[in-house]
């Protein structure tokens, strides 16, 4: 990207009730079709009479239905990211369960136990590592194919990054692996380290090379649970350049909702071209002093929605948060503009607005600077 103050998504959408319920082997609502049909008029999408032919029924539906339902989901949320005017996007991660249970469900050495509840009251299903972990085979390949072949504008894959794929999973087998050593905080610290690294170097680096021979140029390793522990950071950083060593590719980390402050300094060492953060949520765009305080001279997507509201931002509000972080920071190619974190929780409409005057922000920012 050339200009300044580019734009990308961060994650996830929310997935459309017809295609929930078509998967689901359950015929789609009245207002279910009538939600399809807008957003297909909306986005200009064509052929949808082939996708309301799959959902006309009900009963259980066959692979190739199911991923003939999936494929239309990816169009619509890929046509909606474009249409919203962003710069780089990707598929709302419309065929993933959630980012810890989709991964999880391909990895060896995991047992799932039940349902938990996540922060904003949806539920994934929490496994236990009950052996050492191994990858049965890489992931979100053919995903990421789809989207190559239809998407109008650049694209970026994520993936859930080896630290949170540990910190969200009950450690049993490397608990008993680390038995020998007598102190406890000693031995839980190394029993996570063996499991994080374990899933870098088993699960996650040769997925990244795998997504990068099929054509993957930009990949986001989400991080939520980056600083849960700050003292584990350094297993954090440690793990994902062992996860990206060797993988030629544009490389960045997006971590929501935390005291980032606790990431310094050891995630100076971490070797990723663009923090990804949240700002909107906290209020605090001075934050980004951060950076300037450690000398961190990579670049920042700067989040400027809160994904928790349906208060939709204004362009002139956007566009004041960039350009302070701009005074801060002296340098406006160092700043995309996004999301704090997945729409997933929003409406359609509410993503779309917001995600709008995302665009329009950074294009009055833009301009600001261009004087």
């Amino acid at each position: 990207m050339q200009k300044v103050f580019p734009t990308q998504e961060i994650g996830s959408l929310a997935k459309p009730a017809w295609l929930v319920k078509g998967v689901r082997g359950v015929r789609p609502s009245p207002e279910d079709r009538a939600e399809l049909d807008y957003w297909a008029a909306r986005l200009e999408i064509e052929g949808v009479d082939d996708l309301r032919h799959l959902l006309a029924t009900n009963g259980e539906r066959s692979e190739g239905a199911k991923q003939a339902i999936r494929d239309w989901g990816a169009l619509f949320a890929v046509r909606f990211l474009e249409a919203a005017g962003l710069d780089v996007v990707y598929d709302g991660e419309a065929r993933r369960v959630e980012m810890y249970e989709y991964p999880v469900r391909r990895i060896d050495g995991f047992q799932f136990y039940g349902h938990v509840r996540s922060f904003d009251y949806r539920y994934y299903r929490k496994a236990a590592v009950v052996d050492r972990v191994q990858l049965r085979e890489p992931f979100h390949l053919d995903e990421l194919g789809f989207v190559k072949r239809h998407a109008r504008r650049p694209v970026k894959v994520p993936i859930t990054g080896p630290y949170t794929l540990a910190d969200w999973s009950f450690n049993e087998y490397y608990l008993r692996e680390a038995g020998d050593i007598r102190d406890l905080r000693r031995r839980n610290y190394e029993a996570k380290r063996r499991f994080v690294m374990d899933l870098a170097t088993e699960v996650l680096r040769p997925t990244l090379l795998a997504l990068v021979e099929v054509g993957a140029d930009w990949i986001q390793i989400d991080e939520p649970a980056a600083t849960t522990h700050p003292e584990e950071v350094p297993i954090l950083v440690e793990a994902f350049n062992a996860a990206t060593e060797g993988v030629r590719a544009r490389l960045s980390i997006h971590i929501c909702y935390s005291d980032y402050r606790a990431l310094y300094p050891h995630i100076l060492q971490m070797r990723v071209d663009m923090l990804t953060l949240e700002f909107k949520n906290t209020g605090d765009y001075n934050i980004v002093n951060i950076f300037k305080e450690f000398g961190d001279r990579r670049q920042i997507g700067l989040g400027v929605l809160d994904v928790h509201s349906d208060v939709i931002e204004t362009p002139e509000e956007i566009q004041e948060r960039i350009l302070q972080a701009v005074g801060i920071l002296g340098a406006p190619e160092r700043i995309w503009v996004n999301p704090d974190c997945g729409l997933r929780t929003r409406t359609w409409d509410i993503a779309f607005a917001k995600l709008q005057n995302l665009v329009e922000g950074a294009r009055l920012a833009r301009e600001t600077v261009a004087g």
